[in-house]
């Protein structure tokens, strides 16, 4: 019992040629519609496990992007530390050893350079600033420092601003009366 049913047909004599190429054309015309329909209707036939290897690659795709985000930010802050780096090492002042102690606050501890009179005029008036480098401190000139500012402001030492609890009245009254940088007690 080979064969399709309208082979079957036609040899009972039930079915004839004409009739038998007919119904195979209206059925054919029929399946065209039903899959015309169902694309006007978006109605797209997607297996359970393709929509699960849909999900699984955009999660990855979001993964990688996350990563890629981040390995950029972190090559951005190799760089930005390279050329604070690079600024420290170019601009780093030499031969400023002396017999003048120099105090300076980094965060909560108190720290004290021994400098010539040249510097410490210099570091006085902010002509010259302190920044930390390789765990030591480096001394760079005001240019310097703003270019170490701009890229990152950790690196440099703060400097000390004027007492804010006194009015502007009285800054300018003991404004007249100079106190010498090199008073030791």
């Amino acid at each position: 019992m080979a064969g399709s049913l309208f082979d079957q047909l036609k040899k009972s004599g039930l079915v004839d040629d004409k009739k038998a190429r007919k119904a195979k054309q209206e059925q054919h015309q029929q399946n065209k519609k039903n899959r015309a329909n169902k694309a006007k209707k978006g109605q797209v036939v997607v297996s359970e496990a393709a929509q699960l290897a849909t999900k699984a690659a955009e999660e990855k795709a979001e993964r990688d992007r996350q990563l890629n985000k981040q390995r950029q930010q972190e090559q951005a802050k190799k760089a930005v530390q390279a050329e604070v780096r690079q600024i420290i090492e170019s601009n780093q002042l030499k031969d400023f050893d002396g017999e003048v102690v120099y105090n300076f606050a980094d965060g909560k501890n108190v720290k004290s350079l021994n400098v010539n009179s040249k510097t410490h005029k210099g570091l006085s008036s902010e002509k010259i600033r302190i920044a930390r480098f390789n765990g030591a401190y480096a001394l760079v000139d005001s240019e310097a420092a703003e270019k170490i500012e701009q890229r990152d402001k950790n690196i440099l030492i703060p400097i000390a601003s004027a007492d804010d609890s006194i009015s502007q009245e009285d800054q300018d009254y003991y404004a007249q009366f100079e106190i010498p940088d090199d008073l030791v007690w």
